[in-house]
């Protein structure tokens, strides 16, 4: 009995089990094996960039570099126009180093207090990376965008992070969406099918 080895292998930069779930059954269909970076004892790069692209690259690069091969990362959070863009890259710490999710949605919606819910508009951002090789001078670059506005309270038990406080377009919260209504809308799903899209291109089978 034959096994068919997938032509392309690549390294996820994160310890997200969702994130590499989701990217497995995408990638699938083009013949490309995804691996977890847990899988090469990879360590989690410190962020040290000013922007959800530079992010990406500093954790695909390291995982580049640890792993031996090619490697994809995502860099993503809230924008609020009304705080001049933040919490931005520091969405995931906004309230702290070791903030919890309800930490940081209590202390985004301290910041907001008295802004009306007109003047709350905010999108999720997400910047994806992929390196072919560590010193990969063309890296391809997916990003997706989410619009919404932050409500005056959390609605919602679905999702994670600003779920709750972030309103969709049809003025529902993310966190009362089903899984497959975010994936289709948010903005790690549209970086990712972005990638999906132009990944033959960038990265030709062998």
């Amino acid at each position: 009995m034959s096994i068919t080895v997938p032509a392309r292998r690549l390294v996820l930069a994160t310890a997200n089990r969702g994130k590499l779930k989701e990217l497995r059954e995408l990638l699938a269909e083009q013949d490309c094996a995804v691996l977890s970076q847990a899988e090469f004892n990879v360590e989690s790069v410190e962020e040290t960039g000013l922007t959800f692209i530079e992010n990406a690259l500093l954790k695909a690069r390291h995982a580049a570099e640890q792993s031996g091969l090619p490697a994809v990362a995502d860099d993503s959070g809230l924008v609020v126009d009304a705080l001049e863009g933040r919490p931005g890259i520091h969405s995931a710490r906004f309230a702290g180093e070791d903030a919890s999710d309800a930490d940081n949605v209590a202390l985004l919606l301290e910041k907001l207090d008295g802004v009306p819910e007109p003047h709350r508009g905010a999108r999720f951002v997400c910047a994806m990376a992929l390196l072919r090789f560590p010193s990969d001078p063309v890296p391809l670059i997916c990003e997706g965008s989410w619009q919404g506005r932050i409500a005056m309270s959390p609605r919602g038990s679905g999702g994670f992070g600003y779920d709750p406080v972030f309103i969709t377009a049809d003025g529902r919260t993310s966190a009362e969406l089903s899984a497959a209504e975010k994936n289709r809308l948010s903005h790690r799903g549209q970086a990712v099918r972005e990638l999906v899209r132009r990944l033959p291109a960038a990265w030709p089978a062998a």
